[in-house]
C-alpha cells in the first residue's frame, strides 16, 4: 500500500489509541475544491467505519459559483425544489492521513441521492466515473497525470486580500525556471508540500522552479485516471492549507498577471488494456510509432479541442492565459516534444503519452479528465486521424485550429457539442453549460479596474 493510504481497520485502531481524532469527509465541487465536513473520530467509529454510514450535505454545493454564490438557472438544485440534501458515501480506498493537519484523516466521497440511493450524476467524480465506465466497457484503463503550476507570494493570504490581491511581492525576485540556487531560498516551504504530500498517500516526482517569479511546479506519481483526480485536489488543498500555516498565499489561477506567464495543468494521458495491464499506445512498426488506439485517442482530442476546451478553461480568467509565445498553446495541433503545440507526444514504449497543454492550473480536473476520456473515446470509436505532425513554431501556423480565445466563444461551443451530450448525457451537458453560461453572467455584472482607469475620464 502507498505509504499515508490507510484501511477502514488502520483508521479505526488509529481512532481508538487516540492517533486520529478527526476525519475529513470530503466531496469535490463543480470548481473542483473539497467540500465537506469534519467528522469525530468516535462518530467514525460508530456510524460509518464499516462503509455504511453516510452523512449529508445540502444539493445547492452542486448550484453555487466559486464564491459560494446560489445562481440560477440549475435544474438539479434550485429554490423550486427547495435545495435538500443528497448523501456523502465514502469511498474507503481513498482513506488517508493529513499530516500537516494534527490528528486528522481524510476520505473522498461519492454522493447519492437521499431518496434512492442512486448517483448524483451531475457531481463531478460521478461525471469521470461514468467516462471510465465507458472505457471499461471498450477493454481500456485509461492512466492520467496532471502537472499543476501555481505562484508563491512573500504576502499572507490576508495581506493579500487586504491589499485587493493588488501589488503581491512574487516569493522570488528572478524567474525560477529549473534553477537550484534559487528555488533552495522557497525549499521551507516546497519540501513541506512534497512531505506532506508523500505522508498524505499523493506520492510526489520531484519539484521545479518554473518560467515565472515566485512560481513553481510540484509533479505526483501518473496513476489511473480517478486517483490521479482525487490526488489531484488534495494535493491543491493542502498546498494552500501549508502556504497558509507559513503565512503565505498561493494561486492556481490560469492568470494571475498579464505581465507574467500563467499556470499550467498540463494532462498526461495513456490507454492501457484491462485484461494485460499494458500500454496500448505504442506499436514499433507504425508510423509516428502510433497504435491503433493512439491515433483514435489523440485525434479524438485534436478534433474536440474547441467544443470541449470550456472542461480546461472554466473561468473567464482561463482564457487570459492563451497568449502568443507564452509556454500555454494556442494551437490544437499536435508535435513530438513540441511545447507549442496544443498536444505534446513524449516518452517511449509504454511510457508513450499525449501531454494536453491545453488546460490551466484553474480547471476541475475531474472534468478535465472526462472531457480527455470523452474526446479520446469518440476518435477511436469513430476512427479520427489526428492531422499532420507539426514541426516548428505553432504560435505562427496559419493554417491550424486555435482554442477559444473567450469564455463566451467557447460557451458557444460547448452549447453546441454533439459530442458533449452524446458521453456527458443531456442532464450532465445542462448543468455544466449552466455553470459556464453563470460565470460569464457573474463578470458581466462587475465593472473591472480596467474599465475604471480607461473610461472614468475619457467618456
Amino acid at each position: 500500500m502507498i505509504p499515508g493510504m490507510m484501511q477502514p481497520g488502520e483508521l479505526a485502531e488509529r481512532i481508538k489509541d487516540g492517533l486520529i481524532d478527526t476525519v475529513l469527509v470530503t466531496f469535490p465541487d463543480l470548481q473542483g475544491r473539497l467540500m465537506g465536513k469534519r467528522v469525530t473520530g468516535h462518530f467514525w467509529l460508530k456510524q460509518m467505519n464499516k462503509g455504511e454510514g453516510e452523512v449529508h450535505a445540502c444539493n445547492y454545493l452542486l448550484a453555487v459559483d466559486s464564491e459560494m454564490n446560489v445562481v440560477p438557472g440549475y435544474e438539479y438544485a434550485n429554490w423550486d425544489k427547495g435545495y435538500g440534501d443528497f448523501a456523502l458515501v465514502p469511498d474507503l480506498n481513498t482513506i488517508r492521513n493529513i499530516p500537516w493537519l494534527e490528528k486528522t484523516a481524510l476520505v473522498v466521497c461519492d454522493l447519492v441521492e437521499e431518496s434512492d440511493g442512486k448517483p448524483v450524476e451531475v457531481s463531478p467524480r460521478r461525471i469521470l466515473q461514468r467516462q471510465l465506465e465507458r472505457a471499461a466497457a471498450l477493454g481500456y484503463k485509461v492512466m492520467a497525470a496532471s502537472e499543476l503550476e501555481f505562484f508563491m507570494f512573500e504576502d499572507s493570504l490576508e495581506d493579500a486580500a487586504a491589499k485587493k490581491f493588488q501589488d503581491l511581492k512574487p516569493h522570488s525576485s528572478v524567474i525560477l525556471d529549473y534553477h537550484i540556487l534559487q528555488t533552495s531560498r522557497d525549499e521551507y516551504l516546497i519540501r513541506a508540500i512534497r512531505n506532506g504530500m508523500d505522508g498524505a498517500g499523493v506520492p510526489v516526482e520531484f519539484s521545479k522552479g518554473e518560467a515565472g517569479y515566485g512560481q513553481h511546479e510540484i509533479n505526483l506519481e501518473y496513476s489511473d485516471a480517478l486517483t490521479m483526480a482525487d490526488r489531484h485536489v488534495i494535493y491543491k488543498n493542502g498546498t494552500k492549507e501549508i502556504a497558509h500555516q507559513h503565512g503565505k498565499a498561493i494561486t492556481f489561477m490560469a492568470k494571475y498577471s498579464m505581465k507574467d506567464v500563467g499556470s499550467s495543468c498540463h494532462i498526461h494521458s495513456s490507454v492501457w488494456s484491462s485484461d494485460t495491464g499494458k500500454s496500448l499506445m505504442w506499436d514499433n512498426d507504425a508510423e509516428h510509432n502510433f497504435s491503433d488506439v493512439t491515433r483514435g485517442w489523440l485525434g479524438g482530442l485534436i478534433a474536440t479541442g474547441r467544443e470541449l476546451a470550456w472542461m480546461y478553461a472554466p473561468t473567464v480568467n482561463s482564457f487570459k492565459r492563451y497568449q502568443p509565445e507564452s509556454w500555454a498553446p494556442t494551437a490544437l495541433a499536435w508535435g513530438h516534444d513540441n511545447r507549442t503545440c496544443g498536444y505534446r507526444m513524449v516518452g517511449h514504449g509504454e511510457s508513450y503519452r499525449v501531454e494536453s497543454r491545453i488546460p490551466g492550473a484553474d480547471a476541475n480536473p475531474y472534468l478535465a479528465f472526462a472531457a480527455t476520456i470523452a474526446a479520446g473515446l469518440h476518435g477511436i470509436e469513430n476512427n479520427i486521424a489526428p492531422t499532420d505532425r507539426f514541426d516548428g513554431n505553432a504560435y505562427a501556423a496559419p493554417d491550424v485550429g486555435r482554442v477559444p480565445w473567450t469564455l463566451v466563444e467557447a460557451i458557444e461551443e460547448f452549447d453546441n457539442s454533439k459530442v458533449a451530450r452524446h458521453a456527458f448525457g443531456d442532464d450532465v451537458h445542462f448543468h455544466l453549460l449552466n455553470t459556464a453560461k453563470q460565470e460569464w453572467a457573474s463578470f458581466n455584472r462587475a465593472v473591472t479596474d480596467w474599465e475604471l482607469k480607461r473610461n472614468f475620464d475619457q467618456w
